[in-house]
């Protein structure tokens, strides 16, 4: 089977209307109850990783985790947040069932919500 498969994401501030720049987020492996990190990485001005978040050899099949360090991200904003901020860590589990595949997982984010989906 062809491993050419990616993961990636993006996170755009639709409170702001504009790319979600200086995000941390963390990429965990889920093993049962275990959680392993496996990178942490930064937005670029343009609110996306510079490159994919697994790929190769790494880019299997299993759960994940992206961990979306949003409350610090709103803070730098100087977004008018509560304390505590009603978002702080955003953590997504999502399984990969494809090895071939591209799995994009992005993050749509304001102060009090967020959605996401697989897009392409």
């Amino acid at each position: 089977m062809s491993n050419t498969g990616r993961l990636t994401t993006h996170v755009l501030d639709t409170a702001l209307g504009k790319p979600a720049q200086g995000m941390r987020i963390d990429l965990f492996t889920i093993d049962g109850e275990t959680r392993r990190l496996l990178r942490s990485v930064e937005t670029n001005s343009d609110g996306r990783v510079d490159g994919p978040m697994l790929e190769g050899e790494a880019f299997d099949t299993g759960f994940y985790e992206l961990l979306f360090h949003a409350g610090a991200y709103l803070r730098a904003t100087d977004a008018k947040l509560p304390d505590p901020a009603f978002l702080d860590l955003i953590p997504l589990r999502f399984g990969i069932a494809d090895r071939s595949a591209h799995y994009h997982v992005p993050l749509l984010l304001s102060p009090f919500s967020y959605s996401t989906y697989r897009g392409s």
